[in-house]
């Protein structure tokens, strides 16, 4: 069974940047799966519904959320069992839980992110 877990949450300065990570587990099922099936990574603020940010999926091409165009950068790495949110300029609302994604497979247990001076 395909596993997900995620890294790299924590406290940060409005305008600061995170890099969250998010790896595969579960032996030969996940080898290369982000090239397969794609990744997103989806915010939930408080008791807010879960809303997709960015999405890269199995073509290379990729999808943000207006409201963090230009701020945040969705990758994988080459050998597509790692993937990345890049998160820059960062405000107030972008606090939440983020999750990482392989959409109908799994979803990770998420990593906090809050911003806050």
């Amino acid at each position: 069974q395909v596993q997900l877990a995620e890294s790299g949450g924590g406290l940060v300065q409005p305008g600061g940047s995170l890099r969250l990570s998010c790896a595969a587990s579960g032996g030969r099922r996940s080898e290369g799966i982000f090239r397969l099936y794609g990744i997103s990574w989806y915010h939930q603020a408080l008791e807010n519904p879960r809303e997709l940010v960015a999405a890269i999926y199995s073509d290379g091409s990729t999808e943000y959320a207006d409201s963090v165009k230009g701020r945040f950068t969705i990758s994988r790495d080459k050998t597509n069992n790692t993937a990345y949110l890049q998160m820059d300029s960062l405000n107030t609302e972008d606090t939440g839980v983020y999750y990482c994604v392989i959409p109908g497979i799994t979803w990770g247990q998420g990593t906090q992110v809050t911003v806050s001076s």
